[in-house]
């Protein structure tokens, strides 16, 4: 009876009802995005040559390590992401994926990203990944998000480092250059990122994140706003100052930062709840155009230099 007993008691082990999507959706596809692409960006602007074989596979280790990020820092917030509204339709808040889960996951994909780029690609392109995942998974999601209004001003380094690994997997080195590419994207986090917590003021407020709206007011967070997008669009134009873009890309990139000055003016004079955040919400709807538009322009500038030297 005792051994029929026990038999009844077994407890099998739970399988996991994820789905692919569901793993791919813990590596943030949109963030990763951003983070190929400006990383792409580095490796063209790098100057030098690299087989495409190994560019494929910095690429890859790139993108693999900002999943991996992306895995980790949802492992950690999953209590914040469950009473945010923008957050809670993620794996682990609808419980399709346990956080260990997501640890193991984020873990592994992080090792992996990170051996197999100093192994194939060079050891310095691998370090930089590896504090750029360390730095977002621990400095930002760990301790800046819950204890500093200023989480994105720093954090956002973590955002800004794709195009130098890029560079350096290129080159095996860092330049003045790369670091201003590391700039534009730094300087371009905050106002884009408050801009989205000014109308999501009470998402944070529920988390208890102290994001810059709700530290220190809506008026502070609408003036500091401008600032940064006053000094976003002075670097903007510092690859051509510096002699690394044309002109042409530089008159691209004075046009695109005037408008983002602009609208960063309207919100900090013209800004409020009342409204219902209408130029909030229309700058960082630009912000994210503008990024790509500045990226895509070095890019298309790099080619169409590569392309005339070549063909000349």
């Amino acid at each position: 009876m005792a051994v029929e007993s026990a038999k009844s008691e077994t407890v099998f082990p739970v399988i996991s009802s994820a789905m692919p999507h569901d793993y791919f959706q813990l590596l943030k596809p949109r963030v990763m995005s951003l983070v190929i692409f400006t990383a792409l960006v580095g490796m063209l602007l790098a100057p030098g040559e690299i087989n495409w074989l190994i560019g494929f596979v910095a690429i890859l280790c790139i993108s693999i390590g900002a999943g991996a990020s992306g895995a980790l820092n949802m492992w950690y917030d999953a209590d914040i992401d469950a009473v945010m509204a923008r957050t809670a339709k993620r794996p682990i808040p609808l419980g399709k994926i346990d956080r260990s889960q997501a640890l193991s996951f984020g873990v592994v994909l992080s090792f992996f990203s990170v051996m197999t780029m100093g192994v194939v690609v060079n050891w310095l392109a691998a370090a930089l990944l590896a504090f750029t995942i360390f730095f977002y998974a621990v400095i930002y999601t760990m301790w800046l998000k819950r204890s500093t209004p200023q989480n994105i001003v720093i954090g956002g380094a973590a955002g800004a480092f794709p195009p130098m690994i890029g560079w350096a997997a290129v080159t095996g080195n860092i330049s003045f250059e790369s670091v201003v590419l590391f700039a534009i994207i730094f300087l371009w986090t905050p106002p884009h990122f408050w801009a989205l917590a000014l109308f999501r003021l009470q998402d944070y407020e529920n988390a208890h994140v102290p994001m810059m709206p709700n530290v220190h007011g809506e008026a502070r967070t609408r003036l500091e706003i401008f600032i940064y997008s006053l000094l976003l669009g002075i670097a903007s134009v510092l690859p051509t100052a510096l002699g690394f873009a044309s002109l042409a890309y530089g008159l691209v990139a004075a046009a695109l930062g005037g408008w983002f000055a602009l609208l960063g003016f309207r919100v900090w004079k013209e800004g409020s709840k009342d409204n219902g955040y209408v130029r909030e919400k229309k700058l960082f709807r630009f912000s994210i155009f503008y990024l790509f538009v500045i990226f895509a322009a070095l890019a298309a500038d790099a080619l169409i230099t590569t392309a005339v030297a070549y063909y000349g």
